[in-house]
């Protein structure tokens, strides 16, 4: 947990099915609502299919760098960008090249939204499905393999359903990058302090501390 972090720069290197299938052998284990395990991953190192994979994600992902960071098509990382988000731009451009996509997706009628009703956005229905994600992260992690999240090829949903033969009922979830990082992964991830984001008995109750 301390050391998975996101990997952006990938060896072309295959990785062996026996090696996914283990991971995913564990990743099954994660909880879920009613034990119902909705979820299903579809493995893709087909060429072709990731290039198109590739394309569809490219008008979501500018539609995100525009908005979040003002920054138009054709947009060339400069240094004085984060690093992290020229990194991002370099994985996003080259996310064809990464050899394994896991693409998942979870069967929505396995789903208790119990939040449908409040008036905001839901969040409560990703809980049946990215406990597996985030296990699929950790197993890839002790695998030495490296893997990047993001969500941000889902409003191209009914192309990569199209494309993949994704069932109506099925929703994506996820697409996880995967292969051999092209450097060493992290040993050291930063994160907030428990008493940054952990108060006593209320919200605005003072920070907890061991």
């Amino acid at each position: 947990m301390r050391t998975a972090g996101t990997t952006r720069r990938f060896l072309t290197d295959p990785v062996p099915d026996a090696l996914l299938h283990r991971i995913l052998d564990n990743a099954r284990f994660a909880p879920n609502g009613g034990n119902r395990q909705g979820w299903h991953v579809i493995v893709v190192k087909d060429k072709a299919t990731r290039r198109a994979l590739h394309d569809l994600y490219q008008p979501p992902w500018r539609a995100y760098l525009a908005e979040r960071y003002g920054l138009g098509p054709g947009a060339v990382p400069g240094p004085d960008l984060p690093r992290a988000l020229r990194r991002t731009m370099e994985f996003a451009e080259r996310l064809h090249e990464v050899p394994v996509h896991l693409l998942v997706t979870v069967e929505l009628s396995t789903l208790a939204v119990t939040d449908r009703d409040l008036g905001r956005q839901s969040i409560v229905g990703g809980g049946s499905v990215y406990p597996f994600v985030q296990n699929l992260l950790l197993g890839l992690r002790q695998e030495g393999l490296g893997a990047a999240l993001t969500t941000l090829l889902i409003p191209a949903e009914p192309r990569v359903k199209e494309l993949l033969g994704i069932p109506e009922e099925h929703a994506l979830a996820a697409l996880v990058a995967v292969g051999y990082p092209a450097g060493p992964l992290p040993t050291r991830l930063r994160r907030k302090a428990v008493e940054e984001f952990t108060t006593r008995d209320r919200f605005d109750g003072e920070p907890f501390g061991a």
